[in-house]
C-alpha cells in the first residue's frame, strides 16, 4: 500500500471537456476519481476535478509534477461558485466597453477567474487577421477589476464553438468538441477527398467555420483499405472477364470494375487480379525443363542407344580438307552443266 501511495498520480481537469493535467497526490491516498482538489499552476491556484488516477512512477518530460495541496471543502466550492457568476458579468462589462471603444470585429466569448482571484482572463475572438489594439481596453479592465490581474487571451474559432456549445453541424444535439474532445487535431481536405465525401463547403464544413473534427475519426482506416485495392483506371481479372477498376469501395474491401461486354460490376478483392503494367497478366511460373525441350536430332536419338559421338558403320568420315560427298556432287554437276553448254 504504501509503494502505491508513493507513486500516486492524478490527471485533473480545470473544465468539463478540458485538457488533463498530472500532478502528485502521494500525501493524499484517500483521493478518488470525481474529487474536486486545489491545486497551484502556472496561471495561479485552481479548483479541478479528478479525472484519472495513475499508479507506478510518474512519466513526465517536464520534470517533477506539483502536489496536489488539498480536497476541496464545501468552503471552496462555494467560493468557486461566487466567481462563476462574477465572470457573467466580467463578460457583460467587457462587451460593452467594446462597443464603446468601437473595436470592430472583437468579440467577448468568456472570463475565467483563478480559485483566488488573483488573475482574470478574458477570452476573445477577432474576425481580422491583423493584429488587433487592445491595449485601452485592458486598461479599462484592470482598473474595473484590480487587484485581480487581468490578462487579454486571443482564442480561434474552434475554441469559440466548444465554449459556446450548441448543435454541430451534422445535427448532432451537443457538438463533438463540446462532447468529448479534449484537443483539436489538424484537419486537411485531403482527409475528404480520401473518404468520397462531397467537398461542398456544406458538407464538410463545421459550425466554426472550419473543416470538420470528424474527418478525422475514420481517416487512417480508409488509407489502411484503400492501399489493399487496385487503383482507379488499373486492368484487371475478374471471375467474368477483363475489365477496369473505376471506383474502390474501401469498407468493404471491393472494387467497381468495368467488365467487357458485360458493363460495371463490384468484386471483391480476393476475386479479382492485376494485370502488369505491360498489359499482360503476370507470368506463370516456368514449366518442367522436359516439357520445354523439343526433340533432339537423330545424333542425339543414337546417343540414346549408346553410339553417341561414334561413326555409323558402312559410312567414312570426311578427311581434313575434304569436302562431305553431298557438296562434292553440288559441284559437279555444276561443272557438267557447264560443259554441256
Amino acid at each position: 500500500m504504501d509503494s502505491v501511495t508513493e507513486n500516486l498520480v492524478v490527471g485533473v481537469r480545470f473544465s468539463k471537456v478540458g485538457k488533463i493535467y498530472h500532478f502528485d497526490a502521494s500525501t493524499l491516498p484517500e483521493v478518488k476519481v470525481g474529487d474536486s482538489v486545489v491545486v497551484e499552476t502556472s496561471r495561479g491556484w485552481q479548483l479541478g476535478q479528478v479525472a484519472q488516477l495513475i499508479s507506478g512512477p510518474p512519466k513526465t518530460e517536464e520534470g517533477p509534477l506539483k502536489p496536489v495541496d488539498r480536497l476541496a471543502t464545501p468552503r471552496d466550492l462555494l467560493i468557486r461558485q461566487s466567481w462563476y457568476e462574477k465572470e457573467v458579468e466580467v463578460v457583460s462589462a467587457c462587451q460593452q466597453r467594446v462597443r464603446e471603444l468601437r473595436l470592430q470585429g472583437v468579440k467577448v466569448v468568456a472570463a475565467e477567474y483563478s480559485f483566488d482571484g488573483s488573475r482574470l482572463t478574458i477570452m476573445f475572438s477577432s474576425e481580422s487577421e491583423d493584429k488587433v489594439d487592445l491595449k485601452s481596453l485592458r486598461q479599462d479592465m484592470q482598473r474595473a477589476y484590480a487587484p485581480s490581474q487581468v490578462e487579454l487571451r486571443q482564442i480561434g474559432p474552434r475554441d469559440v464553438a466548444k465554449l459556446l456549445g450548441g448543435m454541430g453541424a451534422c445535427g448532432l444535439e451537443t457538438r463533438c468538441c463540446s462532447q468529448f474532445l479534449t484537443d483539436f487535431s489538424s484537419i486537411s481536405i485531403r482527409m475528404a477527398k480520401e473518404q468520397g465525401i462531397s467537398l461542398t463547403p456544406s458538407e464538410i464544413t463545421g459550425m466554426c467555420g472550419r473543416l470538420r473534427c470528424c474527418l478525422i475519426y475514420e481517416y487512417e482506416v480508409y488509407c489502411e483499405y484503400r492501399k489493399q485495392l487496385p487503383k482507379r483506371n488499373k486492368r484487371v481479372i475478374t471471375p467474368d472477364g477483363e475489365g477496369k477498376v473505376i471506383s474502390q469501395i474501401p469498407l468493404q474491401l471491393s472494387v467497381m470494375v468495368d467488365v467487357v461486354n458485360l458493363g460495371q460490376r463490384m468484386y471483391s478483392k480476393d476475386d479479382i487480379r492485376l494485370i502488369d503494367e505491360e498489359g499482360g497478366i503476370p507470368t506463370p511460373p516456368p514449366r518442367a525443363e522436359a516439357e520445354q525441350k523439343p526433340p533432339q536430332a537423330n545424333a542425339d536419338t543414337n546417343g540414346q542407344n549408346g553410339d553417341a559421338g561414334e561413326p555409323k558403320p558402312g559410312k567414312e568420315e570426311p578427311g581434313a580438307g575434304q569436302a562431305p560427298a553431298s557438296k562434292r556432287r553440288r559441284r559437279g554437276r555444276g561443272r557438267g552443266k557447264k560443259k554441256s553448254e
